[in-house]
């Protein structure tokens, strides 16, 4: 472990206290896990704090840990489902942290918003609701970013099936566009069959 990872180490517990809930290093890089209780006051003391002072937000994602390693949760096992990934850059520090916040819910997975103190979470939180179903509380413009506005779902959930529910299509019959459910008809797949004389070269 890196001098420069032993001290923000020692910083986040000494700063943070019992709103450690764990700290993982591994591969160089920190993992602060904290309860979804405390993830926004967590997030502004992380922020304003001088001896953390992590000034940017890299990116916010969103963990589904349903199928994680042939359905375990590995040290996870007795977690919920959906979890909230942060990753935070200290420049004055030259510091990265990752931080990971699990919903308490899996039926209705809610955390509190972050786009007040790092504006750019805004879009990242609404991808998460778009593809995991994570409601982010406190957002002032929580809906899809991706995804179409009569779809049905969230693609990035484990249980989502590959095909999707509904195919979208133009007809030109009613000359607009038309959802009806998916249908996939199987492909007879025959492979190529050379015919021509000398191919590649060949007698």
């Amino acid at each position: 472990m890196s001098h420069s990872i032993q001290t923000l180490e020692a910083a986040l517990h000494d700063v943070l206290g019992g709103q450690v809930k764990q700290l993982d290093s591994a591969l160089g890089e920190l993992t602060l896990t904290v309860a979804a209780a405390d993830y926004h006051d967590v997030c502004q003391t992380l922020r304003d704090h001088a001896r953390l002072g992590f000034e940017q937000l890299i990116d916010v994602c969103g963990m589904d840990y349903s199928s994680y390693k042939d359905g375990a949760h590995s040290k996870f096992t007795d977690a919920p489902r959906f979890a909230v990934v942060s990753h935070l850059l200290s420049i004055s520090n030259n510091w990265r942290l990752r931080v990971r916040v699990f919903a308490v819910s899996d039926d209705v997975p809610v955390v509190a918003s972050i786009n007040d103190l790092w504006s750019s979470a805004n879009w990242f939180e609404r991808e998460a609701f778009d593809l995991f179903g994570i409601v982010f509380e406190g957002h002032l413009d929580l809906r899809r970013l991706l995804t179409d506005y009569g779809f049905i779902g969230h693609p990035f959930r484990k249980d989502f099936p590959t095909s999707g529910h509904v195919e979208m299509r133009y007809d030109a019959e009613q000359k607009r566009v038309v959802y009806q459910p998916v249908t996939i008809e199987p492909r007879e797949i025959t492979p190529r069959i050379i015919r021509e004389d000398n191919y590649g070269g060949t007698h």
